[in-house]
């Protein structure tokens, strides 16, 4: 176990003198960010790291608004939030879904109480399909023209 010392990086926070971005927190927040980029395109396929990445994001930002309107007596910066994601976060389900070669209309599957919500994330937790399906090509696949690295 490594003594603390000033700069260590610990759960995404920089301690010590001044601020910076741990090296791994960009990353996390492109696949945010792409997410909002595509914010309704229902169409092709998402990886499991887009959507697991965003809903991880979200979930985050929805326990900070939550504190902050606990704070202030108020509910509507969850609100906001919320109604700000519906959409994206339809979209990309819909997408990861198309990954795993299924209809977006599985989403529907969520409404049957506990066992419904269950089989929806055991579909968003699966692997994608390796080759080109219905939904589109792999998200996985290296585009021609780029070496694959050994």
């Amino acid at each position: 176990m490594r003594a603390f010392q000033p700069g260590n990086i610990v759960w995404g926070y920089a301690f010590g003198s001044g601020t910076r971005a741990p090296a791994n927190w960009e990353p996390i927040m492109e696949w945010y960010l792409k997410v909002f980029r595509q914010y309704a395109d229902f169409a092709g396929r998402a990886r499991r790291k887009e959507y697991w990445m965003f809903t991880l994001v979200s979930l985050i930002v929805s326990i900070m608004l939550t504190i902050l309107d606990t704070a202030l007596g108020t509910g509507l910066l969850g609100l906001l939030y919320a109604v700000a994601v519906f959409v994206p976060g339809l979209a990309v389900g819909v997408r990861r879904l198309h990954d795993t070669g299924r209809s977006a209309w599985w989403l529907l599957i969520a409404l049957i109480p506990l066992i419904g919500a269950i089989v929806l994330i055991v579909f968003l937790a699966t692997d994608g399909e390796r080759r080109p399906n219905f939904y589109g090509q792999d998200p996985k696949a290296v585009p021609a023209g780029i070496p694959a690295l050994p």
